[in-house]
C-alpha cells in the first residue's frame, strides 16, 4: 500500500517510467503472457513441461524464458540437469491478470470478471485460467 501512494502521490522517477515500458515491452507477446500464467498456476515448472502447457516447441520457450530471466521476471532453480523456472514475484502476474481484465472491458458488455460468480472464483483462486480464449 505504501508503494502505491509514492507511485500516485507523485510522478515517479524518469529511470522506472522507461524501465516499466521495457516490461510492457516484454510483457507484449502472447507466449511469454501464457507462460508467466502458467508459472503463476503451477509454481514452478521445467522447460519441457511449461511447453506442453503452452503448446510450444521446448526451444521457443526457452528462448522466451531466457528473455524473462533478463528482465527478472522468472527466476531458476537447478536440480541435476534440470532447470525448473518459477516467477520472481507476484507483480508480472498481477500485470498480466490487469491485461486480461481490461481486455475483457474492451470487448463491451459486462465482463466475466464483474459477474457475481466470477467475483467468487476470482477472490477464492486470484487468478484467470490458463485458455487461449483468455489471452
Amino acid at each position: 500500500m505504501n508503494a502505491d501512494s509514492k507511485v500516485c502521490g507523485r510522478m515517479p522517477e524518469s529511470d522506472f517510467v522507461e524501465l516499466a515500458v521495457e516490461i510492457f515491452g516484454m510483457l507484449a507477446d502472447a507466449t511469454r503472457v501464457r507462460l508467466i500464467l502458467a508459472l503463476r498456476e503451477a509454481g514452478e515448472l521445467s522447460v519441457n513441461d511449461l511447453a506442453e502447457m503452452v503448446d510450444k516447441a521446448p526451444p521457443s520457450v526457452s528462448q522466451h524464458l531466457a528473455k524473462l530471466r533478463l528482465a527478472r521476471i522468472v527466476s531458476t532453480r537447478q536440480d541435476g540437469t534440470r532447470v525448473f523456472y518459477r516467477l520472481e514475484n507476484e507483480h508480472a502476474s498481477q500485470l498480466v491478470r490487469d491485461a486480461i481484465f481490461q481486455a475483457e472491458h474492451s470487448l463491451g458488455g459486462t465482463p466475466r470478471h464483474h459477474h457475481p460468480e466470477a467475483a467468487t472464483v476470482e477472490t477464492a483462486s486470484a487468478e484467470p485460467r490458463l485458455q487461449s480464449a483468455d489471452v
